[in-house]
């Protein structure tokens, strides 16, 4: 096992707000292990990579037991997700099912493979990305039910390990620029720039502004703040906000 100082399990480390929280870690020198369907197309001697596919039950068990049998977590930061955006009628229940799983079910089995090394430490931070939509959002319905589920998990979470120094936290972003949401949103289109004139600072936010909040949950300093939601949206969870 690795016996860094701190060693965090970061989901969909690849790309986007993962590859961001990766390299801030990295550069605070925490030795990282990034879970993504794909390896980052860059390297760091602390970085390690395992491609698994979250949707999949059994990968996501099996590639949980390795990170187990290698690494002594302290911090897991679940950050993959996917949207599949759709209004009620078209909503499936095949969709559903795979949000829940790659959202819920490999948080839980990720979890439950890192806990007995962060209980025998005394010490461990968690941190779950949800997302603005888990308050509702037009052509979400699958997405917000299973990100908010996680809001409701990581508050079980946080009651149940605080005795054991382990914190549990949740940041939700509203619309960030990744390739996950100009997958729906249109890079330089009408419709970004509608929507980052309805967010009340004006802008659409950017990976570094998630980052700051998840190093903010993960410091070990912070052993007093568990339970907790931070939006990181721009101010769009005070109002409505239509993408």
């Amino acid at each position: 096992m690795s016996q860094a100082p701190h060693t965090a399990l970061v989901t969909g480390g690849s790309a986007g707000i993962g590859a961001d929280i990766c390299r801030r870690m990295l550069d605070e020198g925490y030795l990282v292990i990034s879970l993504a369907r794909r390896a980052p197309e860059w390297s760091h001697p602390r970085l390690s990579n395992l491609n698994v596919d979250l949707l999949d039950p059994a990968a996501t068990r099996q590639a949980a037991q390795e990170v187990a049998a290698r690494f002594a977590v302290t911090h897991f930061i679940h950050n993959a997700g996917v949207i599949w955006p759709h209004l009620l009628q078209d909503a499936t229940m095949d969709e559903l099912q795979g949000l829940t799983q790659i959202h819920l079910g490999a948080a839980l089995t990720l979890m439950q493979a890192v806990l007995p090394c962060m209980e025998q430490g005394g010490f461990g931070r968690v941190v779950l990305m949800s997302s603005r939509g888990a308050l509702g959002l037009a052509t979400r319905t699958n997405y917000s039910a299973t990100k908010a589920g996680m809001i409701g998990m990581a508050r079980t979470w946080a009651l149940e390990l605080a005795p054991k120094g382990i914190t549990v936290n949740v940041v939700a972003p509203g619309p960030i620029q990744t390739p996950m949401f100009y997958d729906v949103v249109p890079a330089d289109s009408e419709r970004e720039q509608k929507l980052a004139a309805n967010i009340p600072v004006g802008r659409i936010g950017r990976p570094d502004d998630v980052t700051r909040a998840v190093m903010f949950f993960a410091d070990p300093a912070n052993s007093f703040v568990t339970g907790q939601t931070l939006y990181v949206c721009g101010g769009a969870s005070v109002g409505t906000l239509t993408i």
